[in-house]
């Protein structure tokens, strides 16, 4: 009897494997529809400050996020964020000052048109709200906030995680960096009917003009004063929206920074400001854990920093002054998310014939095939005791 038991399991077992990718594990691999001749707007020319409509592929910003509030008068998407871990998004505190019941809200990811997220779109409940705890509103210092998502994030082609870099990145060094965010059509202001929020990129070239622009300070409370390679991303008030740098050596891209506050960035002396993802690299790791499995660390490098200034990742949160300048503060844009068109039902398929029923006085509780299975590897024993015992 015993025997008849250990044929049955090893008929029924099959291969142990998982349907995991190894390689959607990891992070960084933004898979960026862009190129060197694309007609995605650079800093400085009047396609940035005008706005140009561009058509992003889906799947081009795999690893941001739509962060949307539902309201007595509709579903609103307020800011923007980047998937850092398969349950965590990265945003901007600002996004959430008087933001009422979390639960009211939700995160979109896989999308680049909201009016018509596509295939790929995913939406989850914020399952927890992580202010920094030295958040200040008036200053915008510590502008920065994790979402706990209440069900982890699947990376496909669509969605995947961004890589928050370390103190051993010289994120001044990274020369191809973009930014991106959703709005309304550039020139108007307003939704076109049946349209939506639309993602809208833009490039800038390295981070190093941000050492000379704004106040100087290049990592003041946490946040990079990097020029806004697109003043109406910012001015239109699309916070949290990543800030991604390509690496210099390898293939993938870095999260440097989410976007903060700004007004007229392209003008001067009046920059975009970023929040620093790489200062915050030990407090995001203390709440969210370790980040996924990241590309291969880039060789040692030190920052070109003004005098005095500490590294990003010992730099503790600046005290709060005594008369603090006030930034402007973020827009809070009431982009009205429409409600997808219907899409046409799918013709039902025809009913396969049933299989006839099995005797009453028989049990199957297992396939077919492992049945047929079973009774040869029984017919296969049966001979050999038959020729033992002849």
């Amino acid at each position: 009897m015993a025997l008849l038991w250990l044929l049955v399991l090893l008929a029924l077992a099959g291969p142990v494997g998982g349907t995991w990718d190894t390689r959607r594990g990891t992070c960084g691999l933004w898979p960026m529809v862009v190129n060197e001749t694309s007609a995605i707007p650079e800093y400085g020319t009047s396609h940035s400050a005008k706005g140009t409509t561009l058509d992003v592929n889906p799947g081009s910003w795999p690893g941001i996020a739509s962060i949307q509030v539902t309201l007595e008068n509709g579903t609103w998407h307020m800011c923007s964020g980047a998937l850092i871990g398969h349950r965590w998004a990265l945003t901007a505190a600002s996004c959430f000052v008087g933001a009422g019941n979390v639960l009211n809200w939700k995160v979109v990811v896989g999308a680049t048109d909201l009016a018509q997220p596509g295939p790929g779109a995913e939406v989850f409940q914020i399952k927890q709200l992580l202010k920094h705890q030295h958040y200040d509103p008036v200053t915008a210092r510590n502008n920065i906030a994790l979402l706990e998502l209440d069900q982890p994030v699947e990376c496909s082609d669509y969605i995947q995680l961004g890589c928050v870099p370390d103190s051993s990145l010289a994120v001044s060094e990274l020369k191809t960096c973009y930014i991106a965010g959703w709005r309304n059509t550039p020139d108007s202001g307003q939704c076109p009917p049946g349209a939506g929020p639309i993602l809208f990129p833009a490039r800038v070239w390295g981070l190093q003009q941000s050492w000379e622009c704004g106040s100087g300070r290049g990592w003041e409370g946490g946040s990079h004063p990097g020029t806004a390679p697109d003043p109406s991303l910012l001015a239109q008030g699309d916070i949290g929206g990543p800030l991604v740098c390509k690496d210099n050596v390898q293939d993938h891209f870095w999260l440097v920074g989410l976007a903060s506050w700004g007004r007229g960035c392209a003008r001067a002396r009046r920059p975009g400001i970023f929040t620093s993802t790489q200062h915050f690299h030990s407090w995001i790791h203390a709440h969210a854990g370790p980040s996924p499995t990241g590309p291969a660390p880039p060789p040692k490098a030190t920052l070109n920093e003004p005098p005095g200034l500490q590294p990003p990742e010992a730099m503790p949160p600046e005290p709060r002054p005594t008369q603090p300048p006030r930034p402007p503060q973020p827009p809070r844009p009431l982009v009205p998310v429409p409600e997808p068109k219907p899409e046409p039902e799918p013709e039902p398929e025809p009913e396969p014939e049933p299989e006839p029923e099995p005797e009453p006085d028989m049990d199957i509780s297992f396939p077919k095939h492992a049945l047929k299975r079973f009774l040869r590897k029984l017919q296969q024993v049966l001979e050999l005791l038959k020729h033992r015992t002849g």
